[in-house]
């Protein structure tokens, strides 16, 4: 089997910052166990995969250790080539079937928006060990389907923070998101999203994360239109809207490679 293959750098306007994502195209059908070697050949922290379905397309996203239900930076991605390769016209909506359900993204600009799901985090609560874990005592811990969430004082305590990987991987949550009010002007909120249990130690800016962040600095800030940086090495922002049970997620992406893989 042959595939098209790109790399993407998601929610950034400079190439090598935001956060890398595969964009697979297989030229057949592909199963499972051949998607979760590419990912992990590729060891981004997410490569989505795409096949045409009815009018739109089938979208898959694996880390380098398992399938995901939900990941907005290869999203963003794969709707960026599907663009620049002219699959689809800029002035149409791509429509992905997910294990998340539909998913819609759309051109605005140099940004693409896409239409997720809310995730907002459930009523408080205390999650063992993991103030040890992360080195600092949360204000605030909850929990939606997929990861935990974290404020902590300051915005310096987020983008300093150096939790120790091997205590986080033992907690069971797709992901840890850390986030506090933002210090920086332009930005509402910062985060920084850790997942060692699925083979991510620190993803670098997390579309997905933000279904979460949303509806919680919302709620906390009384607004409904945010941006949020993501304060990793690579760095990243996301802008958020608030849209009933949806939160739609805009951001701009740079195509850094493209060619074929060979198996």
């Amino acid at each position: 089997m042959e595939a098209e293959l790109h790399l993407v750098d998601a929610f950034t306007s400079s190439p090598f910052r935001g956060n890398t994502a595969g964009v697979c195209i297989p030229d057949g059908p592909a199963d499972d166990t051949w998607m979760q070697q590419v990912a992990a050949e590729l060891k981004h922290s997410e490569t989505a995969f795409l096949s045409p379905e009815g009018q739109g397309w089938r979208l898959r996203w694996f880390t380098p250790a398992k399938e995901i239900e939900l990941c907005g930076h290869a999203t963003l991605a794969a709707a960026s080539v599907l663009y620049e390769t002219r699959r689809v016209p800029e002035d149409r909506e791509i429509v992905f079937e997910t294990l998340s359900g539909r998913l819609t993204a759309r051109k605005d600009g140099d940004w693409i928006s896409m239409d997720f799901p809310a995730e907002p985090p459930k009523t408080s609560m205390a999650i063992p060990g993991l103030g040890q874990a992360l080195g600092i005592e949360p204000l605030y811990t909850g929990r939606n389907r997929f990861d935990i969430l974290v404020e902590l004082p300051l915005a310096d305590d987020v983008c300093s923070l150096e939790p120790d990987m091997e205590a986080l991987a033992l907690i069971k949550a797709r992901g840890i998101i850390v986030t506090a009010v933002s210090d920086l002007p332009h930005f509402d909120f910062v985060s920084r999203f850790f997942a060692p249990a699925v083979g991510v130690p620190e993803d670098p800016v997390t579309g997905s994360a933000h279904c979460c962040l949303a509806p919680y600095w919302g709620e906390k800030l009384n607004k409904t239109e945010m941006t949020g940086f993501q304060c990793s090495v690579r760095g990243g922002s996301v802008r958020v809207r608030l849209a009933g049970d949806r939160i739609i997620l805009s951001g701009n992406a740079v195509q850094v490679f493209s060619g074929k893989l060979l198996v």
